[in-house]
């Protein structure tokens, strides 16, 4: 029965691709950071990549950090060496992980890539509150404890229309961080590299939505699982050929996963949508869960967060502002009721399940009556299932296991 379970998702033969492209980007950082021939810019997911890379900081993600230390289960045990110097444990598990692991001089890089000991210094700190209020924070302690500048935009929340007054508002506040970029640069910014950087992003986020898309079909050629894994350049690399490239390479497979009739999961039966952040270390267990009831979870809002339609070459920071305005996790809960439902209408979705994780609210979308209101609305029946994005004492996997089998059971029931 193990090897069965293990047999039914289909690996994706990109993936070693793409594990060549994040290896030969960490070394490239590394590189930078020990040699001192670019700058080290931190900067947080959905911050502005593109203007830090037409400047050529190497650009460095902590969130992705903290992803990894999710994925290698080093997380929990971090958690508490924050906890103790006065950050809470109900705070975003992503920072304090990262944190608790800087005080410990440890990191998953060092075990994944050989002559990478540490992640590299800043040079300066760059964020966007379009996510929430932790990742400037964040970037404020690392300011104080390595004595380098945090800069960033401060961005609405709960937007259910993204108006000019919007746009207009965060795109002066890119443009008032250039010439402190300038300044650590040492070179001026050129506008053409940005309105090329910022094309090379919309290429991007185009293939990856063409990407993600593909899980239309039936029986679905990805799972959100491969989707956690293989969104790594569109967060890390966007705004370079590298990124581009891969998701060609990436979409070709998939496509001809499609012509061929070949699924992710073996004798897929039911289309599950996940909303809401992954549970980073429990990724292959809740992967083969799925794939033992022949249960896909095959789109979700989580992945589809790296997805800019707006960004324009022609008007490179306005449109940059627009994008980042655009992101679903700071809209309104109209705005996100109507997506979810688009959502599970183009994915022709069985059920939605909610991640309604502790150490991040903002991520959470089960708290304010939304499943139910939703169901009303779409007939999808929904399951919201308690958990963390990196914190695993607050996951019960019992618990999540006889909840998801009574989930799917119910689904199946009513088909």
């Amino acid at each position: 029965m193990a090897e069965e379970r293990k047999a039914a998702r289909k690996k994706i033969e990109t993936t070693d691709r793409m594990n060549r492209v994040m290896a030969d980007y960490f070394h490239d950082l590394n590189e930078a950071a020990t040699t001192g021939t670019r700058k080290i810019a931190w900067c947080t997911s959905v911050g502005p990549a593109e203007l830090l890379r037409a400047m050529d900081f190497a650009v460095y993600f902590p969130e992705n950090h903290s992803a990894m230390l999710g994925a290698t289960r080093m997380s929990t045990d971090l958690i508490p060496v924050a906890n103790a110097i006065g950050y809470s444990p109900d705070i975003c598990s992503y920072l304090t992980a990262d944190i608790g692991a800087y005080l410990k001089g440890i990191t998953p890089l060092s075990r994944a890539f050989q002559g990478i000991e540490s992640v590299p210094k800043p040079d300066v700190l760059v964020f966007n509150t379009n996510q929430c209020r932790d990742v400037q924070d964040w970037f404020a302690w690392y300011s104080r404890e390595l004595g380098v500048p945090s800069i960033g935009v401060s961005s609405p929340k709960n937007v259910t229309e993204v108006t000019d007054a919007h746009i207009d508002d965060v795109a002066l506040q890119i443009e008032a961080l250039i010439p402190t970029l300038e300044t650590i640069a040492g070179k001026k910014l050129s506008m053409d590299r940005l309105r090329e950087t910022v094309d090379l992003s919309r290429e991007c986020t185009e293939l990856w939505k063409q990407v993600l898309e593909t899980a239309t079909s039936a029986p679905a050629p990805l799972t959100f699982f491969d989707g956690t894994v293989h969104m790594g350049p569109a967060v890390v690399l966007r705004g370079t050929q590298v990124a581009v490239d891969h998701y060609k390479v990436l979409l070709a497979e998939l496509q001809q996963r499609i012509r061929e009739g070949v699924g992710a999961v073996e004798d897929e039966r039911i289309r599950i949508y996940w909303e809401g952040m992954p549970v980073w270390g429990r990724l292959r267990q809740h992967s083969e869960m799925f794939s033992a009831l022949k249960a896909n979870v095959l789109a979700s809002t989580y992945c589809s967060s790296w997805i800019f339609p707006a960004f324009d070459g022609k008007d490179p920071i306005r449109s940059m502002a627009k994008a980042y305005l655009e992101l679903f996790i700071v809209r309104s809960d109209i705005y996100k009721e109507n997506y979810l439902q688009g959502m599970l209408e183009k994915f022709r979705i069985d059920g939605i399940i909610y991640h309604d994780a502790k150490t991040c609210p903002y991520n959470s979308n089960s708290r304010y009556g939304m499943p139910q209101r939703l169901e009303r609305i779409s007939g999808v029946p929904s399951l919201v299932i308690s958990g963390d994005l990196n914190d695993l004492r607050c996951v019960s996997d019992e618990q999540t296991k006889t909840n998801v089998e009574a989930f799917i059971e119910q689904i199946q029931e009513g088909k």
